[in-house]
Protein backbone atom coordinates (compact mmCIF):
# COMPACT_ATOMS: atom_id res chain seq x y z
CA UNK A 1 0.00 0.00 0.00
CA UNK A 2 1.23 3.50 -0.91
CA UNK A 3 0.59 6.76 0.92
CA UNK A 4 0.67 9.64 -1.57
CA UNK A 5 0.49 13.29 -0.58
CA UNK A 6 0.92 15.12 -3.89
CA UNK A 7 -1.22 15.45 -7.00
CA UNK A 8 1.79 14.62 -9.18
CA UNK A 9 2.37 11.29 -7.41
CA UNK A 10 -1.33 10.42 -7.59
CA UNK A 11 -1.48 11.11 -11.32
CA UNK A 12 1.67 9.07 -11.90
CA UNK A 13 0.17 6.12 -10.03
CA UNK A 14 -3.16 6.34 -11.88
CA UNK A 15 -1.44 6.56 -15.27
CA UNK A 16 0.40 3.34 -14.47
CA UNK A 17 -2.86 1.65 -13.45
CA UNK A 18 -4.67 2.72 -16.61
CA UNK A 19 -1.88 1.75 -18.97
CA UNK A 20 -3.62 -1.59 -19.30
CA UNK A 21 -7.07 -0.10 -19.96
CA UNK A 22 -7.38 -1.73 -23.39
CA UNK A 23 -6.98 -5.25 -22.07
CA UNK A 24 -9.60 -7.82 -23.00
CA UNK A 25 -10.80 -10.55 -20.66
CA UNK A 26 -8.87 -13.83 -20.71
CA UNK A 27 -10.41 -16.22 -23.20
CA UNK A 28 -11.10 -18.90 -20.58
CA UNK A 29 -13.63 -16.76 -18.68
CA UNK A 30 -17.25 -17.87 -18.84
CA UNK A 31 -20.08 -15.47 -19.69
CA UNK A 32 -20.96 -14.80 -16.03
CA UNK A 33 -17.30 -14.02 -15.28
CA UNK A 34 -16.81 -11.75 -18.30
CA UNK A 35 -19.76 -9.58 -17.31
CA UNK A 36 -18.02 -8.65 -14.05
CA UNK A 37 -14.47 -8.42 -15.41
CA UNK A 38 -12.91 -4.94 -15.11
CA UNK A 39 -9.15 -4.83 -15.77
CA UNK A 40 -8.53 -1.35 -14.36
CA UNK A 41 -11.64 -0.24 -12.46
CA UNK A 42 -10.79 2.33 -9.80
CA UNK A 43 -12.86 2.77 -6.65
CA UNK A 44 -12.59 5.91 -4.51
CA UNK A 45 -13.59 6.14 -0.85
CA UNK A 46 -13.48 9.84 0.12
CA UNK A 47 -12.99 10.37 3.87
CA UNK A 48 -11.81 12.97 6.36
CA UNK A 49 -9.88 10.36 8.34
CA UNK A 50 -10.71 9.20 11.85
CA UNK A 51 -11.61 5.90 10.21
CA UNK A 52 -13.95 3.39 11.87
CA UNK A 53 -15.88 0.24 10.96
CA UNK A 54 -18.33 2.27 8.88
CA UNK A 55 -15.47 3.40 6.66
CA UNK A 56 -14.18 -0.16 6.57
CA UNK A 57 -17.52 -1.31 5.15
CA UNK A 58 -17.10 1.21 2.30
CA UNK A 59 -13.53 0.03 1.72
CA UNK A 60 -14.58 -3.63 1.65
CA UNK A 61 -17.33 -2.86 -0.86
CA UNK A 62 -14.85 -0.96 -3.03
CA UNK A 63 -12.34 -3.80 -2.75
CA UNK A 64 -15.02 -6.26 -3.86
CA UNK A 65 -15.84 -4.28 -6.99
CA UNK A 66 -12.59 -2.69 -8.23
CA UNK A 67 -9.05 -3.66 -9.15
CA UNK A 68 -7.67 -0.48 -7.54
CA UNK A 69 -8.98 1.09 -4.33
CA UNK A 70 -8.00 4.62 -3.32
CA UNK A 71 -8.94 6.15 0.03
CA UNK A 72 -8.63 9.92 0.28
CA UNK A 73 -7.99 11.38 3.73
CA UNK A 74 -8.54 15.12 3.74
CA UNK A 75 -10.03 17.22 6.53
CA UNK A 76 -11.83 19.72 4.34
CA UNK A 77 -11.69 23.27 5.74
CA UNK A 78 -14.34 24.46 3.27
CA UNK A 79 -17.12 22.45 4.91
CA UNK A 80 -16.55 23.74 8.45
CA UNK A 81 -18.20 26.91 9.73
CA UNK A 82 -16.26 29.60 11.65
CA UNK A 83 -17.21 28.17 15.07
CA UNK A 84 -17.15 24.47 14.19
CA UNK A 85 -14.63 21.76 15.04
CA UNK A 86 -12.13 22.02 12.15
CA UNK A 87 -9.10 22.31 14.43
CA UNK A 88 -10.44 19.65 16.81
CA UNK A 89 -11.51 17.12 14.17
CA UNK A 90 -9.68 13.76 14.62
CA UNK A 91 -6.43 13.51 12.65
CA UNK A 92 -5.10 9.98 13.07
CA UNK A 93 -3.18 9.23 9.87
CA UNK A 94 -1.01 6.43 11.26
CA UNK A 95 -4.02 4.65 12.75
CA UNK A 96 -5.94 5.24 9.51
CA UNK A 97 -3.05 3.81 7.51
CA UNK A 98 -3.21 0.57 9.49
CA UNK A 99 -6.97 0.48 9.02
CA UNK A 100 -6.63 0.86 5.24
CA UNK A 101 -3.97 -1.81 5.08
CA UNK A 102 -6.36 -4.16 6.87
CA UNK A 103 -9.04 -3.40 4.26
CA UNK A 104 -6.77 -4.08 1.27
CA UNK A 105 -6.49 -0.46 0.09
CA UNK A 106 -3.96 0.18 -2.69
CA UNK A 107 -3.35 3.90 -2.13
CA UNK A 108 -4.08 6.52 0.52
CA UNK A 109 -4.21 10.02 -0.94
CA UNK A 110 -3.60 12.44 1.93
CA UNK A 111 -2.87 15.92 0.55
CA UNK A 112 -2.57 19.16 2.47
CA UNK A 113 -5.12 21.90 1.68
CA UNK A 114 -2.40 23.84 -0.15
CA UNK A 115 -1.53 20.84 -2.34
CA UNK A 116 -5.00 20.77 -3.89
CA UNK A 117 -5.37 24.52 -4.06
CA UNK A 118 -7.58 25.10 -1.04
CA UNK A 119 -6.51 27.65 1.60
CA UNK A 120 -7.19 26.58 5.17
CA UNK A 121 -10.27 28.76 5.43
CA UNK A 122 -14.01 28.16 5.52
CA UNK A 123 -16.15 28.53 2.41
CA UNK A 124 -17.25 32.10 3.23
CA UNK A 125 -13.66 33.36 3.42
CA UNK A 126 -12.07 31.55 0.46
CA UNK A 127 -11.62 32.80 -3.09
CA UNK A 128 -11.45 29.31 -4.60
CA UNK A 129 -13.88 28.39 -7.40
CA UNK A 130 -16.94 26.88 -5.76
CA UNK A 131 -19.36 24.15 -6.81
CA UNK A 132 -22.81 25.19 -5.59
CA UNK A 133 -25.55 22.49 -5.67
CA UNK A 134 -29.24 23.43 -6.08
CA UNK A 135 -30.27 25.83 -3.32
CA UNK A 136 -33.30 23.75 -2.30
CA UNK A 137 -31.03 20.79 -1.54
CA UNK A 138 -28.42 22.67 0.50
CA UNK A 139 -30.61 25.07 2.48
CA UNK A 140 -32.79 22.53 4.33
CA UNK A 141 -32.01 19.93 7.01
CA UNK A 142 -28.31 20.25 7.97
CA UNK A 143 -27.87 23.13 5.50
CA UNK A 144 -30.19 25.26 7.61
CA UNK A 145 -27.84 24.91 10.59
CA UNK A 146 -24.52 24.77 8.69
CA UNK A 147 -24.62 27.48 5.98
CA UNK A 148 -22.01 26.90 3.29
CA UNK A 149 -21.33 23.33 4.46
CA UNK A 150 -22.62 21.52 1.38
CA UNK A 151 -21.00 23.98 -1.02
CA UNK A 152 -17.72 23.12 0.71
CA UNK A 153 -18.47 19.39 0.43
CA UNK A 154 -19.47 19.65 -3.24
CA UNK A 155 -16.37 21.68 -4.13
CA UNK A 156 -13.93 19.20 -2.60
CA UNK A 157 -15.76 16.08 -3.79
CA UNK A 158 -15.71 17.49 -7.34
CA UNK A 159 -11.97 18.13 -6.99
CA UNK A 160 -11.37 14.56 -5.80
CA UNK A 161 -13.49 13.06 -8.58
CA UNK A 162 -11.54 15.12 -11.13
CA UNK A 163 -8.18 14.15 -9.65
CA UNK A 164 -8.83 10.43 -9.26
CA UNK A 165 -11.39 9.95 -12.07
CA UNK A 166 -12.71 6.78 -10.43
CA UNK A 167 -15.20 4.38 -11.97
CA UNK A 168 -17.05 4.30 -8.64
CA UNK A 169 -17.08 6.41 -5.48
CA UNK A 170 -18.47 5.14 -2.18
CA UNK A 171 -20.52 7.09 0.37
CA UNK A 172 -22.46 6.06 3.46
CA UNK A 173 -26.23 6.34 3.80
CA UNK A 174 -25.80 7.88 7.27
CA UNK A 175 -25.08 11.22 5.59
CA UNK A 176 -28.28 10.99 3.57
CA UNK A 177 -28.41 14.65 2.57
CA UNK A 178 -24.79 14.61 1.44
CA UNK A 179 -25.41 11.42 -0.55
CA UNK A 180 -28.39 12.93 -2.39
CA UNK A 181 -26.48 16.13 -3.17
CA UNK A 182 -23.45 14.26 -4.53
CA UNK A 183 -25.64 12.04 -6.71
CA UNK A 184 -27.32 15.17 -8.08
CA UNK A 185 -23.96 16.88 -8.64
CA UNK A 186 -22.63 13.91 -10.60
CA UNK A 187 -25.79 13.71 -12.70
CA UNK A 188 -25.96 17.46 -13.41
CA UNK A 189 -22.27 17.74 -14.35
CA UNK A 190 -22.28 14.47 -16.37
CA UNK A 191 -19.35 13.15 -14.36
CA UNK A 192 -18.44 9.62 -15.52
CA UNK A 193 -18.58 7.98 -12.10
CA UNK A 194 -21.05 5.69 -10.35
CA UNK A 195 -21.96 6.85 -6.84
CA UNK A 196 -22.40 3.77 -4.66
CA UNK A 197 -24.49 4.19 -1.50
CA UNK A 198 -23.59 1.86 1.37
CA UNK A 199 -25.76 1.03 4.41
CA UNK A 200 -25.21 2.76 7.74
CA UNK A 201 -23.04 0.76 10.13
CA UNK A 202 -24.05 0.89 13.79
CA UNK A 203 -22.71 0.03 17.20
CA UNK A 204 -24.46 -2.79 19.05
CA UNK A 205 -26.59 -0.14 20.77
CA UNK A 206 -27.82 1.14 17.40
CA UNK A 207 -25.80 4.37 17.51
CA UNK A 208 -24.63 5.18 13.97
CA UNK A 209 -20.84 5.07 13.67
CA UNK A 210 -19.20 8.46 13.21
CA UNK A 211 -15.72 9.89 13.62
CA UNK A 212 -17.29 12.40 16.01
CA UNK A 213 -18.46 9.62 18.35
CA UNK A 214 -15.02 9.71 19.95
CA UNK A 215 -15.96 13.10 21.39
CA UNK A 216 -18.65 11.36 23.47
CA UNK A 217 -18.17 10.08 27.00
CA UNK A 218 -19.41 6.57 27.88
CA UNK A 219 -22.51 8.11 29.46
CA UNK A 220 -23.18 10.27 26.41
CA UNK A 221 -22.83 7.28 24.10
CA UNK A 222 -25.51 5.50 26.11
CA UNK A 223 -27.75 8.56 25.89
CA UNK A 224 -27.10 9.02 22.15
CA UNK A 225 -28.65 5.65 21.32
CA UNK A 226 -32.07 7.29 21.81
CA UNK A 227 -31.75 8.75 18.29
CA UNK A 228 -31.81 5.25 16.83
CA UNK A 229 -34.66 4.29 19.18
CA UNK A 230 -36.66 7.26 17.88
CA UNK A 231 -36.10 6.12 14.31
CA UNK A 232 -37.14 2.58 15.24
CA UNK A 233 -40.40 3.88 16.71
CA UNK A 234 -41.17 5.60 13.42
CA UNK A 235 -40.20 2.48 11.45
CA UNK A 236 -42.55 0.34 13.53
CA UNK A 237 -45.41 2.79 12.98
CA UNK A 238 -44.67 2.89 9.26
CA UNK A 239 -44.83 -0.90 9.06
CA UNK A 240 -48.16 -0.69 10.90
CA UNK A 241 -49.54 1.60 8.19
CA UNK A 242 -48.75 5.14 9.40
CA UNK A 243 -47.81 7.29 6.41
CA UNK A 244 -48.24 10.95 7.41
CA UNK A 245 -45.10 12.85 8.32
CA UNK A 246 -46.66 14.61 11.31
CA UNK A 247 -47.43 11.30 13.02
CA UNK A 248 -44.09 9.68 12.21
CA UNK A 249 -42.12 12.73 13.34
CA UNK A 250 -44.16 13.01 16.54
CA UNK A 251 -43.41 9.39 17.47
CA UNK A 252 -39.66 9.84 16.95
CA UNK A 253 -39.69 13.15 18.81
CA UNK A 254 -41.60 11.63 21.71
CA UNK A 255 -39.00 8.87 22.13
CA UNK A 256 -36.03 11.23 21.89
CA UNK A 257 -37.58 13.59 24.45
CA UNK A 258 -37.01 10.88 27.08
CA UNK A 259 -33.34 11.94 27.20
CA UNK A 260 -33.26 15.55 28.38
CA UNK A 261 -29.59 16.10 27.46
CA UNK A 262 -30.37 15.67 23.75
CA UNK A 263 -31.00 18.96 21.97
CA UNK A 264 -32.80 18.37 18.69
CA UNK A 265 -31.99 20.51 15.68
CA UNK A 266 -34.55 18.88 13.40
CA UNK A 267 -36.59 15.77 12.60
CA UNK A 268 -37.90 15.87 9.04
CA UNK A 269 -39.38 13.51 6.48
CA UNK A 270 -38.07 14.09 2.94
CA UNK A 271 -37.90 12.36 -0.41
CA UNK A 272 -34.46 10.65 -0.37
CA UNK A 273 -33.39 11.74 -3.87
CA UNK A 274 -34.68 15.32 -4.13
CA UNK A 275 -34.79 16.15 -0.38
CA UNK A 276 -38.22 17.72 -0.88
CA UNK A 277 -40.34 17.73 2.28
CA UNK A 278 -43.07 15.08 2.37
CA UNK A 279 -46.45 15.32 4.02
CA UNK A 280 -47.07 11.65 3.36
CA UNK A 281 -44.94 8.72 2.20
CA UNK A 282 -46.28 7.52 -1.14
CA UNK A 283 -43.35 5.33 -2.21
CA UNK A 284 -40.36 5.99 0.03
CA UNK A 285 -39.15 8.67 2.39
CA UNK A 286 -36.11 9.47 4.50
CA UNK A 287 -36.75 10.34 8.13
CA UNK A 288 -33.69 12.40 9.07
CA UNK A 289 -32.53 13.61 12.49
CA UNK A 290 -29.83 16.01 13.70
CA UNK A 291 -29.19 16.67 17.37
CA UNK A 292 -26.55 17.89 19.78
CA UNK A 293 -25.32 16.10 22.86
CA UNK A 294 -23.04 18.40 24.77
CA UNK A 295 -20.72 19.90 22.16
CA UNK A 296 -21.11 16.98 19.74
CA UNK A 297 -23.39 17.13 16.71
CA UNK A 298 -24.94 13.81 15.64
CA UNK A 299 -26.99 12.88 12.56
CA UNK A 300 -28.91 9.77 11.57
CA UNK A 301 -31.71 8.67 9.26
CA UNK A 302 -33.79 5.75 8.12
CA UNK A 303 -35.39 4.99 4.77
CA UNK A 304 -39.10 4.19 4.97
CA UNK A 305 -40.07 2.17 1.93
CA UNK A 306 -43.37 0.55 1.02
CA UNK A 307 -43.07 -3.20 0.50
CA UNK A 308 -46.33 -4.84 1.45
CA UNK A 309 -48.96 -2.55 -0.02
CA UNK A 310 -48.52 -3.67 -3.62
CA UNK A 311 -46.26 -0.80 -4.60
CA UNK A 312 -43.10 -2.82 -4.22
CA UNK A 313 -42.33 -6.49 -3.69
CA UNK A 314 -39.09 -7.75 -2.17
CA UNK A 315 -35.98 -8.75 -4.12
CA UNK A 316 -34.50 -12.23 -3.67
CA UNK A 317 -30.76 -12.28 -4.43
CA UNK A 318 -29.19 -15.73 -4.85
CA UNK A 319 -25.41 -16.10 -5.03
CA UNK A 320 -23.11 -19.09 -4.78
CA UNK A 321 -20.33 -21.06 -6.45
CA UNK A 322 -20.51 -22.65 -9.88
CA UNK A 323 -22.64 -25.78 -10.00
CA UNK A 324 -24.66 -25.00 -6.86
CA UNK A 325 -27.92 -25.02 -8.83
CA UNK A 326 -28.61 -21.29 -8.60
CA UNK A 327 -30.26 -20.93 -12.00
CA UNK A 328 -32.63 -23.89 -11.63
CA UNK A 329 -33.61 -22.90 -8.10
CA UNK A 330 -34.07 -19.20 -8.96
CA UNK A 331 -36.38 -20.10 -11.84
CA UNK A 332 -38.52 -22.30 -9.60
CA UNK A 333 -38.71 -19.67 -6.84
CA UNK A 334 -39.73 -16.95 -9.29
CA UNK A 335 -42.30 -19.23 -10.91
CA UNK A 336 -43.92 -20.25 -7.63
CA UNK A 337 -44.00 -16.75 -6.15
CA UNK A 338 -45.07 -15.02 -9.37
CA UNK A 339 -41.95 -12.83 -9.38
CA UNK A 340 -39.74 -11.90 -12.34
CA UNK A 341 -36.72 -14.13 -12.86
CA UNK A 342 -33.92 -11.70 -13.69
CA UNK A 343 -32.31 -13.64 -16.50
CA UNK A 344 -29.10 -11.63 -16.94
CA UNK A 345 -27.89 -14.01 -19.63
CA UNK A 346 -31.02 -13.25 -21.65
CA UNK A 347 -30.31 -9.53 -21.30
CA UNK A 348 -26.83 -9.90 -22.78
CA UNK A 349 -28.27 -12.11 -25.51
CA UNK A 350 -30.90 -9.45 -26.30
CA UNK A 351 -28.20 -6.80 -26.71
CA UNK A 352 -26.22 -9.20 -28.91
CA UNK A 353 -29.29 -9.88 -31.07
CA UNK A 354 -29.88 -6.14 -31.52
CA UNK A 355 -26.23 -5.53 -32.44
CA UNK A 356 -26.45 -8.23 -35.11
CA UNK A 357 -29.88 -7.06 -36.28
CA UNK A 358 -28.60 -3.51 -36.83
CA UNK A 359 -25.44 -4.67 -38.61
CA UNK A 360 -23.07 -3.22 -36.02
CA UNK A 361 -19.63 -4.78 -35.89
CA UNK A 362 -19.15 -6.82 -32.73
CA UNK A 363 -15.82 -5.11 -32.02
CA UNK A 364 -17.15 -1.56 -32.54
CA UNK A 365 -17.19 -0.82 -28.81
CA UNK A 366 -18.40 2.77 -29.19
CA UNK A 367 -21.41 1.84 -31.33
CA UNK A 368 -22.25 -1.08 -29.04
CA UNK A 369 -21.98 1.18 -25.98
CA UNK A 370 -24.37 3.70 -27.55
CA UNK A 371 -26.87 0.98 -28.44
CA UNK A 372 -26.68 -0.62 -24.97
CA UNK A 373 -27.24 2.72 -23.26
CA UNK A 374 -30.25 3.65 -25.37
CA UNK A 375 -32.07 0.35 -25.67
CA UNK A 376 -34.92 -0.69 -23.39
CA UNK A 377 -35.14 -4.29 -22.21
CA UNK A 378 -38.23 -5.69 -20.50
CA UNK A 379 -38.51 -9.04 -18.73
CA UNK A 380 -41.95 -10.33 -17.78
CA UNK A 381 -42.88 -13.64 -16.12
CA UNK A 382 -44.09 -16.50 -18.28
CA UNK A 383 -45.80 -19.71 -17.28
CA UNK A 384 -42.96 -21.90 -18.52
CA UNK A 385 -40.10 -23.09 -16.32
CA UNK A 386 -38.03 -23.71 -19.45
CA UNK A 387 -38.48 -20.09 -20.57
CA UNK A 388 -39.43 -18.34 -17.31
CA UNK A 389 -39.32 -14.84 -18.79
CA UNK A 390 -40.60 -13.16 -21.91
CA UNK A 391 -37.77 -10.99 -23.27
CA UNK A 392 -38.42 -7.77 -25.18
CA UNK A 393 -35.92 -5.24 -26.45
CA UNK A 394 -37.23 -1.92 -27.79
CA UNK A 395 -40.74 -3.48 -27.68
CA UNK A 396 -39.72 -6.43 -29.89
CA UNK A 397 -40.33 -9.92 -28.50
CA UNK A 398 -36.98 -11.71 -28.85
CA UNK A 399 -37.59 -14.60 -26.42
CA UNK A 400 -36.86 -17.21 -29.06
CA UNK A 401 -34.64 -15.12 -31.35
CA UNK A 402 -31.90 -14.77 -28.71
CA UNK A 403 -31.38 -18.56 -28.59
CA UNK A 404 -30.00 -18.89 -32.12
CA UNK A 405 -26.53 -20.25 -32.85
CA UNK A 406 -25.45 -16.85 -34.23
CA UNK A 407 -26.37 -15.00 -31.01
CA UNK A 408 -24.82 -17.74 -28.87
CA UNK A 409 -21.54 -17.52 -30.74
CA UNK A 410 -21.24 -13.73 -30.24
CA UNK A 411 -22.70 -13.09 -26.79
CA UNK A 412 -19.40 -13.56 -24.94
CA UNK A 413 -17.75 -10.84 -27.03
CA UNK A 414 -20.59 -8.42 -26.22
CA UNK A 415 -20.59 -9.33 -22.52
CA UNK A 416 -16.85 -8.59 -22.39
CA UNK A 417 -17.48 -4.87 -23.04
CA UNK A 418 -17.63 -2.94 -19.77
CA UNK A 419 -20.01 -0.32 -21.17
CA UNK A 420 -22.57 -3.06 -21.85
CA UNK A 421 -22.33 -4.38 -18.30
CA UNK A 422 -22.64 -0.88 -16.85
CA UNK A 423 -25.73 -0.15 -18.93
CA UNK A 424 -27.38 -3.45 -18.00
CA UNK A 425 -26.54 -3.19 -14.30
CA UNK A 426 -28.17 0.25 -14.32
CA UNK A 427 -31.29 -1.25 -15.90
CA UNK A 428 -31.29 -4.07 -13.35
CA UNK A 429 -30.96 -1.64 -10.47
CA UNK A 430 -33.73 0.51 -11.93
CA UNK A 431 -35.98 -2.54 -11.91
CA UNK A 432 -34.84 -3.15 -8.35
CA UNK A 433 -36.60 0.06 -7.33
CA UNK A 434 -39.86 -1.66 -8.24
CA UNK A 435 -38.86 -4.93 -6.56
CA UNK A 436 -40.48 -8.28 -7.31
CA UNK A 437 -37.30 -9.89 -8.69
CA UNK A 438 -35.42 -13.13 -8.23
CA UNK A 439 -31.82 -12.77 -9.38
CA UNK A 440 -28.87 -15.16 -9.27
CA UNK A 441 -25.17 -14.90 -9.95
CA UNK A 442 -21.86 -14.33 -8.19
CA UNK A 443 -22.24 -10.73 -6.96
CA UNK A 444 -25.99 -10.14 -6.94
CA UNK A 445 -26.32 -9.62 -3.18
CA UNK A 446 -23.00 -7.82 -2.77
CA UNK A 447 -22.96 -5.55 -5.83
CA UNK A 448 -26.06 -5.47 -8.03
CA UNK A 449 -28.67 -5.51 -5.25
CA UNK A 450 -26.82 -4.90 -1.97
CA UNK A 451 -30.10 -3.76 -0.38
CA UNK A 452 -32.06 -6.87 -1.42
CA UNK A 453 -34.53 -7.85 1.28
CA UNK A 454 -33.72 -11.57 1.04
CA UNK A 455 -30.20 -12.76 0.30
CA UNK A 456 -29.40 -16.43 -0.17
CA UNK A 457 -25.98 -18.03 -0.58
CA UNK A 458 -26.41 -21.46 -2.16
CA UNK A 459 -23.57 -23.88 -1.78
CA UNK A 460 -22.79 -27.58 -1.92
CA UNK A 461 -19.73 -29.75 -1.53
CA UNK A 462 -17.37 -30.18 -4.46
CA UNK A 463 -18.36 -33.85 -4.66
CA UNK A 464 -22.08 -33.04 -4.79
CA UNK A 465 -21.65 -30.41 -7.49
CA UNK A 466 -19.45 -32.74 -9.54
CA UNK A 467 -22.08 -35.49 -9.26
CA UNK A 468 -24.83 -33.11 -10.44
CA UNK A 469 -22.74 -31.93 -13.36
CA UNK A 470 -21.98 -35.52 -14.39
CA UNK A 471 -25.72 -36.27 -14.39
CA UNK A 472 -26.35 -33.21 -16.57
CA UNK A 473 -23.66 -34.34 -19.02
CA UNK A 474 -25.18 -37.82 -19.20
CA UNK A 475 -28.68 -36.43 -19.81
CA UNK A 476 -27.33 -34.22 -22.61
CA UNK A 477 -25.33 -37.09 -24.16
CA UNK A 478 -22.14 -35.12 -23.67
CA UNK A 479 -18.72 -36.83 -24.04
CA UNK A 480 -17.81 -38.99 -21.04
CA UNK A 481 -15.92 -37.15 -18.26
CA UNK A 482 -14.77 -38.79 -15.04
CA UNK A 483 -16.19 -37.71 -11.70
CA UNK A 484 -12.63 -37.17 -10.44
CA UNK A 485 -11.88 -34.76 -13.31
CA UNK A 486 -15.08 -32.81 -12.64
CA UNK A 487 -14.23 -32.53 -8.94
CA UNK A 488 -10.79 -31.21 -9.83
CA UNK A 489 -12.24 -28.69 -12.31
CA UNK A 490 -14.80 -27.42 -9.78
CA UNK A 491 -12.21 -27.11 -7.00
CA UNK A 492 -9.95 -25.08 -9.30
CA UNK A 493 -12.88 -22.87 -10.32
CA UNK A 494 -13.77 -22.28 -6.64
CA UNK A 495 -10.22 -21.20 -5.85
CA UNK A 496 -10.15 -18.91 -8.86
CA UNK A 497 -13.54 -17.35 -8.04
CA UNK A 498 -12.79 -16.77 -4.36
CA UNK A 499 -9.32 -15.28 -4.82
CA UNK A 500 -9.78 -13.05 -7.86
CA UNK A 501 -8.97 -9.39 -7.12
CA UNK A 502 -12.16 -8.01 -8.66
CA UNK A 503 -15.56 -9.34 -7.60
CA UNK A 504 -14.33 -12.41 -5.70
CA UNK A 505 -17.10 -14.83 -4.82
CA UNK A 506 -18.18 -13.87 -1.31
CA UNK A 507 -21.18 -14.51 0.85
CA UNK A 508 -22.91 -11.23 1.72
CA UNK A 509 -22.73 -10.54 5.45
CA UNK A 510 -26.52 -10.64 5.78
CA UNK A 511 -27.13 -13.64 3.47
CA UNK A 512 -28.65 -16.93 4.58
CA UNK A 513 -26.38 -19.82 3.64
CA UNK A 514 -28.10 -22.96 2.38
CA UNK A 515 -26.06 -26.17 2.15
CA UNK A 516 -27.81 -28.18 -0.57
CA UNK A 517 -26.06 -31.56 -0.48
CA UNK A 518 -28.63 -34.31 -0.89
CA UNK A 519 -31.47 -31.88 -1.70
CA UNK A 520 -33.39 -31.57 -4.93
CA UNK A 521 -33.87 -28.19 -6.59
CA UNK A 522 -37.53 -28.26 -5.51
CA UNK A 523 -36.56 -28.82 -1.88
CA UNK A 524 -34.07 -25.95 -1.98
CA UNK A 525 -36.67 -23.69 -3.63
CA UNK A 526 -39.13 -24.61 -0.86
CA UNK A 527 -36.62 -23.52 1.80
CA UNK A 528 -36.09 -20.16 0.08
CA UNK A 529 -39.84 -19.61 -0.25
CA UNK A 530 -40.18 -20.40 3.46
CA UNK A 531 -37.57 -17.74 4.30
CA UNK A 532 -39.38 -15.33 1.97
CA UNK A 533 -42.72 -15.88 3.70
CA UNK A 534 -41.14 -15.56 7.15
CA UNK A 535 -39.55 -12.28 6.16
CA UNK A 536 -42.81 -10.95 4.76
CA UNK A 537 -44.61 -11.79 8.00
CA UNK A 538 -42.27 -9.44 9.89
CA UNK A 539 -42.94 -6.45 7.61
Amino acid sequence: MRVLTTVAALRCYLNQCRWQSHLRPPEDLGLDEQTSWYPTAVGLVPTMGGLHQGHLSLIKRARQENSTVIVSIFVNPLQFGPNEDYQRYPRTLEQDRQFCEQGGVDVIFAPTPEEIGVPGKNIAETQVTQVIPPSDMISSLCGNFRPGHFTGVATIVTKLLNLVQPDRAYFGQKDGQQLAIIKRLVADLNLPVEIVACPTVREVSGLALSSRNQYLTATEKEQARVLFKGLRQAEAAFRAGVRHSSELIALARQEIAKVSTISLEYIELVEPTTLMFLEKVEDEGMLAIAARLGSTRLIDNTILRDVNDGLRQPIIAIDGPAGAGKSTVARQVAHQLGLVYLDTGAMYRAITWLVLEQGIAIDDDCAVAELATRCKIELTPSQSLQSPVKVQINDIDVTQKIRTVEVTSQVSAIAAQSAVRQALVQQQQSWGQRGGLVAEGRDIGTHVFPDAEIKIFLTASVGERARRRLQDFQKQNQPEVSLQQLEQDIAERDLKDSTRKVSPLQKAADAIELQTDGLTASEVAAQIISHYNQRLSHW
